[in-house]
């Protein structure tokens, strides 16, 4: 559903004066302002202003507020539960029970003017596909969008978004191009990885170049473009009958970056750069994260496992946090460290491959 004029709902806790506007000029009193009962459109406190009275309003109607995620709200009644997503004006809902959700989007109506826009098929870019079997999420329109928009005319289709020989530097002696369009190209890339796993070591190795793009670089971000032209309709699939489970693998290549020679990680997050010791700490909060939020969803966890190569260290001021952080969650049973010796990464890389082969599916 869709909020209509959304911001007006809201109330101020200050006092907030306004010029008159044109058109609503008082003859008699030309010399005077207005002053706000309630939120307006440009101002400041206008969304904070909204999101109060929807919190306020859902959390009166015998709602829940996420633990980790404060747009998250959560009814359950009886055996049924019903699930609220919120962002800005648009509102995703859903539970188990349909007299539960008719009945929620007439509370809604009643209390906002609203816009039913029926089952969820497209929001904010990407394009869901609901089914008994399971549901699709994917992005083939928005990926058809940027193919049209940095038109690469007829190119030789690529199977692979990335040379498994590629190594990008600065490439200082290369000749430049221009960096608003490299940088626009790298933008739409990185919106697309919200479906395209597959693509996002690719683009965060080429997105490190924004600031001095060479042709080599814009080399490298041309075949992903000619590897999405041969892959445009790929996309999340999520079984209805799978099992969920969490398990996290950390893998640093150390000093694998070819400018600074810090080590850069090749997990299923974002390749990030860094010293090798910080990547533990950094996988066991997004764990961490991940556990919360589901659990706000009925789902629970014990120990997760967590497997990783020894990191090489060199500032003890930074291992001595990071050895804290992992060893007390450690102990609270959060999380189980698991050590892979280097002859068996093979066998980690092997296992994500495999899990992200199983949720890359292409639609029919």
């Amino acid at each position: 559903m869709d909020v209509k004029s959304a911001f007006l709902n809201g109330y101020t806790e200050e006092e907030v004066y306004v010029r008159q506007p044109p058109g609503f000029e008082s003859a008699k009193f030309s010399d005077r302002v207005y002053k706000l009962r309630k939120a307006l459109y440009g101002l400041k406190q206008a969304p904070r202003a909204w999101y109060a009275r929807l919190k306020s309003f859902l959390l009166k109607s015998g709602f829940v507020m996420g633990s980790v995620d404060k747009t998250l709200f959560l009814l359950s009644h009886g055996g049924d539960v019903l699930i609220v997503q919120i962002y800005v004006d648009d509102i995703i809902f859903g539970g188990s029970s349909h007299a539960l959700v008719s009945s929620f989007a007439k509370q809604m109506s009643r209390e906002f003017e609203m816009s039913l826009m029926g089952e969820l098929q497209f929001f904010l870019g990407l394009q869901i596909k609901q089914g008994p079997e399971g549901t699709f999420v994917h992005q083939a329109k928005y990926t058809r969008d940027i193919l049209k928009k940095f038109d690469l005319g007829d190119p030789k289709l690529m199977t692979t978004p990335m040379s498994t020989n590629t190594t990008l530097d600065a490439d200082e002696d290369g000749e430049a191009v221009d960096q608003k369009k490299f940088q626009e190209m790298i933008g739409s890339l990185l919106y697309l990885t919200a479906t395209r796993p597959d693509i996002q070591f690719a683009v965060c190795l080429c997105a490190r170049y924004q600031a001095s793009p060479r042709i080599s670089h814009h080399q490298a971000v041309k075949r992903i473009f000619r590897y999405l032209k041969f892959t445009p309709k790929l996309g999340l699939w999520y079984s209805s009958g799978s099992s969920l489970f969490l398990r996290g693998f950390s893998d640093a290549d150390h000093a694998g970056c070819l400018i600074d020679r810090k080590s850069t990680s090749v997990s299923p997050y974002p390749p990030q750069k860094e010293n090798t010791y910080i990547f533990a700490a950094s996988y066991c909060s997004q764990l961490l994260w991940m556990k919360a939020t589901l659990s706000d969803f009925g789902l629970s966890f014990g120990r997760i496992p967590l497997l990783l190569k020894t990191p090489s260290c060199t500032r003890t001021k930074h291992i001595d946090v990071r050895f804290h952080f992992l060893r007390d969650h450690y102990e609270k049973g959060d999380i189980d460290l698991i050590h892979v010796e280097g002859v068996d990464n093979a066998l980690i890389k092997g296992e994500i491959e495999s899990q992200w082969t199983g949720l890359i599916a292409l639609l029919m």
